[in-house]
């Protein structure tokens, strides 16, 4: 029983590390520019742009939680339960769990494997067999001359150990371990990629819902002016002082925004049940109340491009999946090389179970096999030039991920820059038409004016009003665009924990929660409102009401 403390030490000698034929890996070089084009000063000479900062070195003010940047309780609530109950980043974590396997089962290749076959095999040989006659007497001959004990009836006990060894002579095993971490870790950086894209989802979709119940205020007030102006032309008319195309279109206008404020109500659903969805819950169980919309951009610290590279979690993904590519060429170059493999088996044979461990009836065999491929039709060159394009594809890859994420960047960058003067401008144009309103109001009330002013200048405050409400929209979702492409407050440091979380993710099978506010069918969408009161005084009120605060203002 000596021979596998020998194969074990053989193993040791041949364990040490031989020739690696995998290229020597290094990240693809990249035209990373100095800083971002369209991070230009403010207008006011001031080193951060509307929106974003100069980040400091080491700057972590985006961190994990960057949803709170925008001091919103409810989507804060909303989007703690994304890494808990997201079945899109569940999946992302299992799909993890499963290339860590592969590597654990890649590393099994720096061992012998050892194997038991125990056996018991009862047979029975011919009378020829067992007589050592060669057939040329008759049957009936043979059975006469040979005894029935020696008919050749047998049972034969095996209890054999079997050790094979590999020797990775050529970093075939290396390669694969490391081709194994490499896509477990690509796995993890789809994980982060899954759950910040989720949460950057999440916040979009409740942004466009708070919208979408600030223009149903909107058009809610706009119904009421319509409402108004419908019965004064129909008191005109009914006096002989305005025609049948002026009441149907004062019919018209009303209608038509009685029907886009119940349109509202379909993209309001929708939203709700998406975030029901981002958050594993069914839809039919959850409910957004109506609350103000606030749309206060936030400042996010903007880094130089360079760093880019390391804080995207799919650009990290990008580059693991060429490491991994680097490692499969150096396993398609092994094939041309000799494969050395040590084989030792040993054991214990008897024809009686009694006798089995007996010192003499022991075996054992022991020696390398090497096998050189000679002709393989021409497969060895097809496989390592299926390896080498492979890696040329992975670089190319990586180096469209890179650029994609500049330019993804830079278009954020240019929205906030853009949308926030507009923002300016168009508020601007919104509080000269609220100063319309009131002007007519009180011209109306000194008898200057007709009610049918105060109508039209209210109408078209509220469109001003609608319009603002789009930009301020827009600014705010090239905000949560600008903190997605810069990866969240991720990087790659982050590798190890990111693992830690998606090899024990939190609450895994559990029914997910729903946040208490949340809870319940709530109310029907479109959410009932109460129509603003369309007498002169109460404009101004409801007016100041509706104002959005200066952009820039705390």
């Amino acid at each position: 029983m000596k021979t596998l403390p020998m194969l074990a030490a053989c193993a040791a000698l041949l364990a040490a590390p031989g020739c690696n034929l995998a290229p020597r890996y290094a990240p693809p070089a990249t035209a990373t520019p100095g800083q971002f084009k369209e991070a230009v000063p403010s207008a006011a000479g001031a080193d951060a742009g509307p929106g974003w900062t100069l980040a400091a070195p080491n700057d972590t003010a985006l961190g994990g939680k960057w949803w709170e940047l925008y001091a919103d309780p409810d989507l804060n609530a909303l989007e703690e339960r994304v890494a808990i109950s997201n079945q899109t980043v569940a999946a992302a974590e299992a799909g993890y769990r499963a290339a860590s396997a592969l590597v654990a089962a890649a590393q099994a290749g720096y061992f012998p494997s050892v194997t038991a076959d125990p056996s018991v095999i009862r047979s029975r040989s011919s009378a020829s067999a067992a007589s050592g006659n060669n057939g040329a007497s008759s049957t009936a001959t043979a059975s006469a001359t040979v005894p029935a004990s020696n008919s050749g009836t047998r049972t034969l006990y095996t209890l054999p150990i079997e050790a094979t060894y590999e020797v990775d002579l050529w970093g075939r095993v290396r390669n694969t371990v490391a081709q194994n971490a490499d896509n477990a870790q690509v796995s993890a950086a789809d994980v982060a990629t899954a759950l910040l894209s989720t949460q950057s989802q999440l916040a979009q979709d409740y942004f466009e819902l708070r919208a979408a119940d600030a223009q149903r205020r909107i058009l809610d007030t706009t119904l009421a002016d319509y409402e108004a102006s419908l019965h004064l032309v129909k008191t005109l008319f009914d006096n002989g002082l305005a025609s049948d195309q002026d009441l149907a279109e004062a019919d018209t206008q009303l209608d038509s925004a009685e029907a886009q404020a119940t349109d509202l109500g379909v993209a309001r659903a929708q939203y709700e049940h998406a975030i029901a969805v981002l958050i594993g819950v069914p839809a039919a169980n959850f409910s957004i109340a109506v609350r103000p919309f606030s749309p206060a951009v936030p400042v996010v610290p903007l880094a130089l491009p360079s760093d880019l590279l390391e804080r995207r979690p799919d650009i990290a993904a990008a580059e693991r999946q060429v490491a991994a590519a680097n490692a499969g060429v150096g396993i398609a170059q092994a094939g041309y090389y000799p494969n050395l493999t040590l084989s030792a088996s040993a054991g214990y044979e008897a024809t009686g179970l009694s006798k089995l461990f007996d010192w003499p009836n022991r075996f054992w065999s022991i020696g390398p096999s090497v096998v050189q491929p000679l002709f393989e039709g021409g497969l060895l060159r097809a496989e390592n030039a299926e390896a080498r394009a492979e890696y040329d594809q992975t670089v190319a890859s990586y180096r469209q991920t890179v650029l994609a994420a500049f330019q993804s960047v830079e278009d954020d960058l240019s929205g906030l820059r853009i949308l926030a003067k507009e923002a300016r401008q168009q508020h601007r144009a919104t509080a000269a038409a609220k100063r319309e309103v009131e002007l007519t109001v009180s011209r109306y009330q000194n008898g200057l004016d007709s009610y049918v002013d105060v109508i039209a200048a209210q109408n078209t405050f509220l469109t001003n009003r609608e319009a603002e409400l789009q930009v301020q929209l827009r600014h705010i979702l090239a905000s949560v665009n600008l903190v997605n492409n810069l990866g969240g407050g991720w990087d790659r440091s982050q590798f190890p924990q990111t693992e830690r979380t998606a090899q024990h993710p939190p609450d895994a099978g559990d029914q997910p929660v729903i946040p208490s506010a949340n809870a319940g069918p709530g109310v029907p969408n479109p959410p009932p409102l109460p129509n603003a009161i369309a007498q002169p005084e109460d404009l101004l009120k409801q007016n100041d009401a509706d104002m959005a605060p200066e952009p820039g203002a705390p």
